[in-house]
């Protein structure tokens, strides 16, 4: 492997956030071959632009555009979403069905189960400063992914079955995997290549964390103003599978409810489509001739709590205060029906998905038991919590469940950015309360269990808990379910540490909630809701 690492910050929450994407930027970011608008950022919106073919695609996304964009760092909804129309993988999946399709890459390996996959890359590919795509540039993205000294989300994606990348020649690559792993063609559209002579360079990765963002996808950012918005447009040169069927987007990030509603709604509208809808809302979109469609998968609040901090370091306190919870009334009140109690790490929806052995449903009488049983009594919680709006509607029924079970709890909800630095600094805390949704990665529950345990994960680090014994043994029958050959097998083992991963309830899943998308149907057509945050309009046009 070559050594990619210089010009690389050193690894941390700045390039590696959440979902919601809080990272603060104090100056706009602009893609070459283009000028940033003019004015100050947060008064900037170019609108829906001119009729016809011609205008703008204007779409409303309820997370943050500020976190990090670095492809192979960020779990921001935002730039996940917008990377997946600036870049392209190898192979990249639908956003519905996850099935993979040829990219970057001609066709998809003849044999899944090869130890050896090699791809040609596509004729006459170049990024969006007019470079051409190279080997060299796949090379480039995926050292960085398997480098030993640089510590990436994506590795957790990889560095369990992929061992190296080779270079064959200008146009063709081949990678060498250490055992079958035919889920690895999904996983390779989370491997985005990037032009090796523009990130490659001191300093390159920390421009793609502030948001520099080219690719060789159908869609070429022209501007990025942290907090406000970001625009797009075709990509003339693109000659890949998906070509743009908008000649640009504007997308505005909208965290608040309400404007957020505003915007898609009523004789004023100023956007075509939006994320993020709040369900009391639902019908009145509805009423107004909107269309609204909802995605039911992973997205879910979770406690994660301190190992470190007594008395959470003692499994019944933790499972205790699970079942205090009334997640039925969360359900109801919070989620207006859409969504379930959580019967195990994963949800229903998925293909692996079983019934845990361990599960948390409402029983405040066994709480109370388990909190005895732990010689606790009289415990106080500050409840940190992330201030994403459908959050903090879950959160009253949290405190009063806890409350009534003898567990004083009072509530913190804060900026996204204000709780993960807080983790980020190591500082002390109780528990968090935060939203979570690895669907956007994909459905392998090998994967997406991954994104939150493993021995050098961000997440097992906030915890506290990857040296207890019990996480030990849980990584390596994690190790142990990758390589099993046998899907069957393969699927049983993960059932059975998805158990383990219940029992402990470090971080868990209270409820999994559906994700609903409005858009105007009557101007779009192809749009397809998603189970996960952000749009995809690979696959969508003007009605």
């Amino acid at each position: 492997m070559r050594d990619v690492t210089r010009g690389v910050s050193p690894p941390g929450r700045r390039t590696f956030l959440k979902q919601t994407g809080a990272l603060g930027a104090t100056a706009a970011v602009c893609a070459p071959l283009s000028a940033c608008s003019v004015g100050p950022a947060s008064t900037i919106d170019p609108g829906s632009g001119a009729g016809g073919a011609n205008r703008t695609l204007t779409a409303v996304i309820g997370y943050g555009n500020d976190g990090s964009w670095d492809p192979t760092q960020t779990a921001s909804a935002f730039s996940t979403a917008a990377n997946n129309h600036i870049y392209e993988g190898l192979l990249d999946t639908d956003p519905i069905s996850r099935r993979p399709y040829p990219a970057l890459a001609t066709r998809l390996p003849a044999d899944p189960d090869a130890t050896t996959w090699r791809f040609t890359l596509r004729a006459g590919a170049t990024f969006h400063d007019g470079e051409p795509v190279t080997a060299d540039d796949v090379v480039f993205v995926f050292d960085r992914i398997l480098d030993p000294k640089t510590q990436t989300l994506a590795k957790g994606f990889f560095a369990s079955w992929l061992e190296d990348v080779r270079r064959i020649d200008a146009r063709t690559v081949e990678l060498v995997l250490k055992f079958p792993f035919p889920e690895g063609l999904s996983r390779l559209t989370l491997a985005k290549i990037m032009p090796r002579h523009v990130f490659g360079r001191p300093g390159g990765w920390d421009d793609a964390i502030r948001g520099k963002a080219i690719g060789s996808g159908p869609y070429r950012q022209t501007a990025h103003h942290p907090k406000s918005h970001t625009t797009f447009e075709a990509y003339a040169a693109y000659n890949g599978p998906r070509r743009p069927a908008f000649k640009k987007m504007n997308w505005l990030t909208i965290v608040d409810a309400a404007p957020r509603v505003a915007r898609i709604s009523g004789a004023g509208a100023g956007a075509q489509i939006s994320d993020n809808i709040p369900y009391a809302n639902i019908g009145q979109l509805q009423s107004s001739g909107l269309t609204v469609g909802g995605g039911a998968g992973m997205n879910n609040l979770f406690l994660m709590f301190n190992t470190r901090h007594r008395p959470f370091d003692d499994v019944r306190v933790r499972q205790a205060l699970h079942y205090a919870i009334d997640t039925e009334k969360i359900v109801e009140v919070a989620l207006k029906g859409h969504g379930k109690p959580s019967t195990s790490f994963l949800d229903e929806a998925n293909p692996a998905y079983r019934r845990a052995r361990t599960v948390y449903d409402h029983d405040p009488d066994r709480a109370k038991a388990l909190l005895k049983e732990a010689g606790v009594s009289g415990l106080e919680i500050d409840l940190l919590a992330v201030n994403v709006s459908w959050i903090v509607d879950c959160l009253p029924t949290v405190k009063s469940s806890w409350d009534a079970i003898g567990v004083r709890t009072t509530l913190s909800p804060q900026e996204t950015t204000a709780v993960f630095t807080k983790l980020d600094q190591k500082q002390d805390y109780q528990v968090v309360a935060a939203a979570s949704n690895p669907n956007q990665f994909g459905l392998d529950p090998d994967l997406i269990l991954r994104y939150n345990y493993g021995p050098d994960n961000l997440w097992m680090g906030y915890t506290r808990w990857a040296t207890d014994p019990v996480a030990r043994q849980l990584f390596k029958d994690m190790d142990r379910a990758t390589q099993e050959p046998d899907p069957e097998r393969k699927k049983t083992m993960i059932q059975e540490y998805v158990d383990v991963v219940a029992e402990q309830a470090v971080l868990y899943p209270v409820v999994h909630n559906e994700l609903m998308t409005a858009w105007n149907g009557s101007l779009l057509a192809g749009i397809r809701a998603q189970p996960y945050p952000g749009i995809n309009v690979l696959q969508a046009k003007w009605a």
